[in-house]
């Protein structure tokens, strides 16, 4: 029998920085019926990533472990029992958990058949490998749990984020208005450009005085939270009545508040949210695929890649990933 392929893979042996990140040989891993191989063309990074090698991200490392939720590439081998795909098709990776494992960082992955979609025509490999993840944690929050529809405001927090930039997008295709926030004015163009109605720099503009200018008392029906912390009282305190606040990050380092009067007082939703809740229920899932790729192939969702990276510059892109610079997606090309 001849020795299994190396192929070209990221791990890290210790949570820390960029510098943990190594680029390992590994074997092909085996193909089971149901599992589909694919070469990597593009990475998608995402401050999950980052999160997940430090050690602060809801999924923990086993080392040494891999990282990475999503790429885009070519088929090249199909298990037996997979019928909707063929060899040479263009596809994306979609997000599932079991990043120590199932890591996309490498040259060539083995990804269950559920986790496998076709690549639109009209999309890039980049494109490709920054859609997923985005689209996925904005679409259950937005479409399944807030139910937003025509008219309603929507509030979206770290907006310049590849999730802020995909949820502008979502809420105008479903006929919102999309009220987002930066924390200066430097991405404030950028993100009216990107399609949000009205832009909130947070270090330099009061966000509760804002948000009633822009929308009045008691008008903001949905929050869409990657932030928490202590402006998750001024949130409530502009949300209508039973309104939906739903924290799907921390990137504030402050203790996040319960706001339990104003909750009272209006009836509101407040909850956690991880895009999780969608892969694990079947029929969530194929509603998201469905809703994701139509946007995706009609335009009505369209990735906005920041920066390029190679493949051996990884260490560098996750150092990138950490300055908070980028508007829109970190991807990594491999040769």
């Amino acid at each position: 029998m001849s020795p299994r392929k190396l192929i070209r893979t990221v791990r890290f042996h210790e949570l820390g920085g960029p510098e943990v990140l190594t680029i390992d040989s590994l074997a092909s891993p085996s193909l089971q019926a149901t599992d589909v191989r694919i070469a990597v063309k593009v990475v998608g990074l995402n401050r999950a990533d980052a999160m997940f090698r430090r050690g602060s991200y809801i999924e923990k490392a086993d080392f040494p472990s891999r990282i990475g939720y999503e790429a885009s590439g070519i088929v090249i081998e199909v298990g037996e029992e997979v019928n909707h795909l063929r060899l040479g098709d263009e596809v994306c990776i979609v997000p599932q958990m079991g990043l120590s494992q199932n890591g996309c960082y490498a040259e060539e992955i083995v990804v269950p058949s559920e986790y496998v979609a076709p690549k639109p025509a009209g999309l890039t490999f980049a494109e490709g490998a920054a859609a997923w993840m985005q689209y996925l944690t904005v679409y259950g929050a937005v479409v399944e749990i807030a139910n937003v529809q025509k008219g309603d405001a929507v509030l979206i927090t770290a907006a310049s984020s590849s999730v802020g930039l995909a949820a502008i997008q979502i809420v105008n295709s479903l006929g919102g208005i999309p009220i987002a926030t930066t924390q200066t004015r430097a991405k404030k163009a950028a993100v009216l450009t990107a399609g949000a109605a009205h832009v909130i720099a947070t270090q330099e503009e009061p966000l509760l005085d804002s948000l009633r200018s822009i929308l009045g008392a008691n008008n903001l029906k949905v929050a869409f939270d990657a932030v928490g912390g202590p402006q998750i009282a001024e949130i409530a305190e502009a949300m209508s009545p039973e309104g939906t606040i739903i924290v799907h990050g921390a990137l504030s380092p402050e203790i996040t508040p319960f706001p339990l009067k104003l909750a009272l007082r209006k009836s509101l939703t407040v909850r956690g949210y991880v895009f999780t809740e969608v892969i694990k229920d079947i029929e969530r899932f194929r509603r998201a695929k469905q809703f994701i790729h139509s946007g995706l192939s009609e335009g009505t969702l369209k990735p906005v890649i920041d920066r390029s990276f190679k493949f051996e510059e990884i260490v560098a892109a996750h150092h990138y990933l950490e300055s908070n610079q980028q508007i829109g997606k970190i991807v990594v090309v491999l040769d």
